[in-house]
């Protein structure tokens, strides 16, 4: 009986021992999977991050120049048309002159 007994406690503790590597087994896994999970949405948020900084300088970029054009355009607008103004009142200086002269 005794023989008996003591292969059924070897039998309960040998269930025991591989019951305790699977839960062993399982939770590494877990919480490698945890880590894997964990660097991956680090490098995305990383990722998100770089891309709205590259985003949000394209844009300041496109406005600056945008903006320098415009300045550009306005000031030659501005030059032309003060030249326009400046051959018109020579050219009405130059016809008074002429009216005097005959």
């Amino acid at each position: 009986m005794n023989l008996i007994k003591f292969a059924d406690d070897t039998a309960l503790q040998a269930k025991a021992t591989a019951a305790a590597a699977v839960v062993v087994v399982v939770v590494v896994i877990g919480i490698v999977v945890l880590v894997v999970v964990l660097i991956v949405v680090v490098v995305i948020v990383e990722i998100v991050i770089v891309l709205v900084v590259v985003v949000v300088v394209v844009v300041v970029v496109v406005v600056v120049v945008v903006v320098v054009v415009v300045v550009v355009v306005v000031i030659v607008v501005v030059v032309a048309a003060a030249a326009a103004a400046a051959v018109a009142v020579v050219a009405v200086a130059v016809v008074f002159l002429l009216l005097l002269l005959l």
